[in-house]
């Protein structure tokens, strides 16, 4: 990677962090209404894996999916007008934090049923197939999903049909509230991909060059013809599984462990260290973010709502 390249991917990290925290005060402000779940922690692996895909290659993932909109290329402000209800966002301002999509960046949305997107997933997966599309599906989800039926069904079928398929699920320890010992039978969830006899591994999920150089490799043996491949990336949430959330099930002890392992800390140290970025360079893309957030608030809080009859637009797909 070149110098820009990994400015561009600290900066993206940033971006998403100045987002994530300026949407949480908007939402205590009533400026934005419904669920909020915020990334904040797990930056590293949507930047890390979206950055290894090529564009023709497709994302979807659960309802987490602010930072995985910005690293699919929908602008900040897209974003923050979606989730202030802005008819200038992604989804018109009719979806909300848990629907953002764009399939022109081949970005096919988060989705609020947990584990509902994985069948999606797969059907994309075997409609590169039929037509030959030397595409890759990347389908994101929690470690709450592999308990769901969508799952097991999904995951079972991309064997079978051999799909160019990367199943990423992101584990950031919790499902809502649960830990994944308590609600999981197989704790270790790579091994939920041996009952399928699909490849797997694990990667740290804080740190953002392991998360892309596992994703390169396992993409180009997918698109290959490799067939599916389950990753799991071991990350951590340092807010509430959404902005309702009273946090009584872990202590900030933990918390605090996992933030002294912060994945732009260990981003900024790495292109320190190999004098890949000096501080005052990063320091800049800090301060770049924060402008980018700002003006993203001013955009989103100057757009104008969507109009009533909008409410009866976009219902059906023509054919």
């Amino acid at each position: 990677m070149e110098k820009r390249e990994h400015l561009d991917l600290y900066f993206q990290m940033v971006t998403i962090r100045r987002l994530e925290e300026r949407a949480a005060e908007l939402y205590q402000e009533g400026k934005i209404g419904g669920f909020l779940h915020l990334y904040i922690g797990q930056e590293a692996v949507s930047t890390g894996v979206i950055s290894a895909r090529q564009p023709e290659d497709r994302i979807i993932t659960a309802y987490r999916d602010h930072g995985v909109a910005i690293n699919c290329g929908i602008p900040a402000r897209v974003v923050m007008a979606e989730l202030m209800g802005k008819a200038t966002g992604c989804s018109k301002g009719k979806g909300g934090s848990m629907h953002m999509a764009d399939v022109t960046k081949n970005y096919f949305g988060g989705h609020a049923i947990v584990g509902s997107h994985l069948p999606l997933a797969s059907g994309l997966a075997l409609g590169d197939l039929y037509q030959h599309n030397p595409r890759v599906t990347v389908c994101m989800f929690g470690d709450g999903a592999t308990n769901i039926g969508f799952f097991h069904e999904a995951v079972n079928l991309s064997k079978v049909w051999n799909l160019p398929i990367l199943w990423l699920c992101e584990n950031n320890q919790y499902g809502m509230g649960t830990a994944v010992e308590r609600a999981s039978a197989v704790p270790e969830i790579p091994q939920k991909a041996e009952g399928y006899g699909i490849p797997n591994s694990r990667v740290d999920g804080m740190n953002i060059m392991e998360v892309r150089e596992a994703a390169l490799e396992i993409i180009k043996k997918i698109r290959e013809g490799g067939g599916p491949y389950f990753l799991e990336a071991v990350t951590y949430r340092y807010r509430g599984h959404s902005m309702g959330d009273p946090e009584r099930y872990r202590k900030p002890e933990e918390i605090h462990h996992w933030q002294e392992n912060d994945p732009i800390g260990i981003y900024r140290r790495y292109l320190v260290d190999r004098q890949l970025a000096s501080e005052e360079e990063l320091n800049q893309k800090d301060i770049d973010a924060q402008t980018e957030i700002d003006e993203a608030v001013q955009f989103a809080e100057s757009s104008p709502e969507p109009a009533p009859e909008s409410l009866y637009q976009d219902v059906f797909v023509e054919p």
